[in-house]
């Protein structure tokens, strides 16, 4: 099948967000152990459900306010006493747009941006989300907005829009995490901002060679859910996806050091990786974003056959990123190509690969990745890598053309 036919039945697959089928356990939200009330300068909400489940949160203005769309949640009456914040005007709980989601709507008596948002999940049958907004100037409340469109059931797409013509293939670069997201921590530094600036130079390395063009999923400190940074590098017309880490693994998952490139697996090479997948979409979970959207047979199978040309392409592109950076002298991980099954991996229609360009959990590799003569040396050890597969494949291509 024609490529361009693929990129046109993957739009559908992958921008259309069909109400979920939930498991056969209700989502009971428990009035009576949740509240929002006032904290320091700003409101906390404080939500008690039976389960983890799917939410968004947005702000609006005119009139101030947030919302809270929780999927699966039956609407109730808000019991008195559930609102104990001055700072909001009402609080109000009903259906959302979205068919089988409720909506928490609190109206606000100033500018407020949203400072941390946290589902706690150790008892399974007492999970909490937690939402805390702080003071914000009219201009950054202005700049945190969600646009009313967000609400509206999105419609199928036919085909994606063409992308302009272009003489140089294009790589989409994404720096993971982001926004309400930082990643891994470690010593006042986040995962987030160092893979981002990671990112930018390899971006202005890339540009300067002059055989590429380069599209940043995100630009600055945001969070991008996994499945739309897929849909923009799509969008752009991406040849490549590279998603940029520096994770930290957690105690009891063991230890590790240097660079690693995964490609997609259903199962994982170890533990380990199996653990790295499930906190990198666990953000995602955390966040309110639909991982669960691709059950139908129909794409799987679509999806399986276009993997058919894609899977060998990313195995190429991780192969050739471990002998770039092996070559430029970055150390790497004892086992420097793994699988997972990665969210960001899971894309169809052009090869993909997870680069750990260390691991915050490991000092070394912290100091290295804070050192920009070491950044400099790993980030032309992937403008080679790149280099080097852009010329085998479009070789490999055109014999499989004859």
């Amino acid at each position: 099948m024609p490529q361009v036919v693929f990129r046109s039945i993957f739009a559908i697959l992958f921008l259309w967000i069909g109400p979920m089928v939930w498991a056969e356990t209700p989502v009971r939200l428990d009035l009576g152990e949740s509240y929002v009330t006032d904290r320091g300068q700003g409101i906390e909400v404080q939500l008690r459900l039976n389960r983890a489940t799917a939410y968004g949160l947005r702000l609006r203005d005119n009139p101030m306010r947030l919302i809270v769309d929780l999927a699966g949640v039956e609407v109730q009456n808000l019991p008195n006493g559930f609102d104990r914040a001055d700072r909001a005007q009402a609080v109000t709980l009903g259906p959302a747009p979205r068919a089988g989601w409720g909506r928490l709507s609190l109206h606000l008596t100033a500018p407020m941006v949203i400072e941390r948002a946290v589902m706690d999940t150790r008892h399974s049958d007492a999970v909490r989300l937690t939402l805390r907004l702080r003071p914000a100037t009219a201009q950054e409340f202005a700049t945190h907005l969600t646009p009313a469109s967000a609400d509206e059931p999105p419609q199928a797409v036919i085909a994606e829009p063409a992308p302009p013509l272009r003489t140089r293939p294009l790589i989409a670069l994404d720096p993971g995490h982001g926004g309400i997201d930082p990643g891994a921590e470690r010593d006042g530094y986040s995962e987030a901002d160092l893979v981002l600036l990671f990112a930018l130079e390899l971006r202005e390395m890339l540009l300067r060679d002059g055989l590429v063009d380069v599209f940043m999923t995100r630009e600055r400190d945001e969070f991008i859910p996994l499945p739309y940074r897929m849909s923009r590098a799509r969008m752009a017309g991406a040849d490549l996806f590279i998603s940029i880490h520096a994770d930290a693994l957690a105690a009891g998952d063991g230890m590790a050091s240097g660079a690693t490139v995964y490609t997609l697996s259903e199962t994982g090479s170890d533990a380990a990786s199996a653990a790295l997948a499930a906190q990198h979409d666990r953000a995602d979970l955390l966040a309110g974003v639909d991982l669960g959207q691709s059950d139908d047979v129909v794409a799987d199978l679509l999806m399986d056959l276009a993997r058919l040309e894609t899977d060998p392409r990313s195995d190429a592109l991780a192969d050739a990123l471990v002998t770039g950076l092996e070559g430029a002298g970055v150390e790497l991980h004892s086992r420097p190509r793994l699988e997972a099954n990665f969210t960001v991996l899971r894309a169809p229609d052009y090869p993909s690969v997870l680069l750990e360009i260390g691991f915050m959990s490991e000092g070394g590799d912290l100091e290295n990745i804070l050192d920009p003569v070491w950044r400099s040396r790993a980030q032309g050890g992937i403008a080679r890598a790149i280099e080097a597969w852009l010329a085998e494949d479009n070789l490999r291509r055109s014999l499989m053309r004859r």
